[in-house]
């Protein structure tokens, strides 16, 4: 199993907590966004978005992150990802979608170089720009758990791939989670589990490059 993505990228981030909790071993192929590597010819064959992450399973190619963690969990069912009730499926994906679909997608690198290149946006302005949506985001999310260890119940899952990376990429540009208890309360056990510090981005081999 392959994997390209980029360290700090949120969508690359997801895959690789969902890949560890299902015990899966891949080779990470890094793909560098600063310097455009997702631009190339090479890799828009894999991926014609050219986005991270692709994932390829032999002559399986998967991009979108989200659907690469939903066929993760048909493909390899042991350590599910989703609970088995559908009514509980369905809030885990609501929930997960809410970062993945409405918060991440207007503060992704592509549509941030946007605002500066276009609207000629400073960086306080992207700041600004980045956590208001966040905090839109996160203070719905908050009002919608659960007093539980994890959102659907005693194991971590899909909505935790994708609050992990959310909250990483928050933190860099200060955001303050001691606003949303329980969004921190869910990261703080997180943090203490090897599927999700193994897949942190200073932990990955292009952090350094």
């Amino acid at each position: 199993m392959d994997l390209y993505g980029y360290f700090r990228s949120s969508a690359s981030y997801r895959v690789r907590i969902g890949l560890n909790l299902k015990g899966l071993a891949y080779k990470y192929h890094p793909v560098n966004l600063l310097k455009g590597e997702q631009l190339g010819k090479h890799y828009r064959e894999l991926n014609p978005q050219g986005l991270v992450p692709t994932l390829e399973d032999g002559d399986i190619h998967l991009t979108q992150s989200v659907a690469i963690l939903e066929w993760l969990d048909e493909a390899y069912p042991e350590s599910p990802l989703l609970p088995e009730n559908p009514d509980d499926r369905a809030h885990i994906r609501a929930l997960s979608y809410s970062i993945t679909c409405d918060i991440q997608p207007i503060q992704n690198l592509r549509v941030l170089q946007f605002l500066q290149a276009e609207y000629g946006i400073s960086d306080e302005q992207k700041v600004q720009w980045l956590l208001h949506w966040v905090d839109l985001g996160f203070s719905a999310l908050e009002q919608q758990l659960q007093p539980t260890p994890f959102a659907a119940g005693n194991r971590p899952g899909l909505f935790e791939c994708c609050l992990l990376p959310q909250i990483y990429n928050a933190e860099r540009f200060g955001m303050d989670m001691d606003n949303y208890p329980k969004i921190q309360q869910i990261a703080n056990v997180c943090s203490e589990l090897p599927a999700f510090t193994k897949a942190r981005p200073e932990h990955q081999a292009d952090s350094t490059l």
